[in-house]
């Protein structure tokens, strides 16, 4: 089987079914935050192929160097060009978020677009559809762990108005589409994923070390279950195997609760800077964003990376990212408004 390099560095392996090898995959949102990282670990042994709009310089070339097929397509119109149909396992991490109240574009890229990217993998033997933690209702109490049965709903998001109901409208989709193929699907409620390529620690690591106020919400104690991408990347294979028509339906987070106050108070530690917390009130939000592990952890066993160990490496890892003209990745958050992983919120 498979190892996972910082995995293997903290010593901590998990369950995990057999990593797939000789498939051939497709990765949607290859350029995004998530999707870049798994591409990577999966290619080790696969035939994988990556959708995107490949827009940024050297997206392509960036592609290419870790061994995945780029394809040049955009999903909202469902015109894929010469695309190959017969790709055994789909992984959908492409998500758009705008930060303007329209609807139309939120439901077209996120919901109608899963749809038309299944039926175009329809003989896969699985697929695996990111959702996020925001189609949640939001619960009054902050410290709530998510479960997969809670209600769903429109929590207010910062950065994208229409993110959290155009994203319960994707699973909707995916349900009826797994049904109406036959096709065996999981769909994951991705949580704080982080690493060096990005996610909310990263961004608010970046902010930390370049002297800015980091934003949080009200109250005064941010509850989230980050997941680490080699954690991602190396459950990615248990989740295809879950697949199932009618859909599987799990919290993709990590296994420990952390407060944004506390992975701020780490990053400001490894700095040697104290971090400055600028609290705000978002009305109709999520208090907490905690979710609960225990179903996921029963699919794909337990994290490999700590909280601890993965945001203390992310402190170093980024500061590769914020030297001008590395090609690490971003030094900040992507701007809203285009076909990304995930945004300003990496809760999903």
């Amino acid at each position: 089987m498979a190892r996972d390099p910082i995995g293997d560095r903290i010593g901590s392996t998990p369950t995990l079914a057999d990593v797939p090898t000789d498939k051939k995959i497709l990765i949607t949102g290859l350029t995004g935050q998530i999707g870049h990282p798994v591409a990577r670990f999966l290619a080790r042994d696969n035939e994988v192929w990556g959708l995107a709009r490949y827009t940024a310089d050297g997206s392509r070339e960036r592609a290419e160097s870790i061994g995945v097929h780029p394809h040049v397509a955009d999903l909202e119109t469902g015109d894929y060009g010469d695309l190959p149909t017969d790709f055994t396992h789909l992984v959908h991490f492409a998500a758009w978020q705008g930060p303007t109240p329209d609807y139309d574009r939120a439901i077209r890229a996120n919901a109608e677009a899963t749809g038309l990217i299944m039926a175009h993998c329809r003989h896969a033997t699985a697929a695996l559809v990111a959702s996020t933690n925001s189609v949640y209702r939001a619960h009054a109490d902050p410290w709530h762990a998510y479960v997969e049965t809670d209600p769903l709903g429109d929590p207010t998001a910062p950065h994208s108005p229409t993110y959290a109901v155009s994203k319960v409208g994707q699973e909707a989709v995916a349900r009826t589409m797994a049904r109406a193929l036959g096709l065996p699907t999981t769909i994951a409620r991705i949580n704080a994923s982080y690493g060096p390529n990005g996610g909310l620690p990263a961004y608010h690591c970046d902010a930390i070390a370049a002297g800015r106020a980091v934003p949080l919400r009200s109250p005064d104690r941010s509850p989230y279950s980050p997941i680490h991408e080699d954690d991602l990347a190396a459950q990615v294979a248990p989740l295809l195997d879950a697949a199932a028509s009618p859909a599987t339906i799990v919290n993709w987070c990590g296994d420990e609760t952390v407060t944004a106050e506390q992975w701020c108070a780490l990053f400001g530690e490894r700095l040697g800077v104290e971090p400055e917390l600028a609290y705000y009130d978002l009305p109709g939000s999520q208090p907490g964003s905690a979710a609960d592990p225990t179903k996921r952890r029963s699919l794909t066993g337990r994290c490999a990376v700590p909280w601890q160990d993965g945001m203390s490496a992310l402190v170093d890892q980024r500061s590769g990212s914020r030297r001008p003209g590395s090609a690490n990745g971003p030094s900040r958050e992507p701007a809203p408004g285009t076909t990304v992983e995930r945004g300003a919120r990496s809760d999903g």
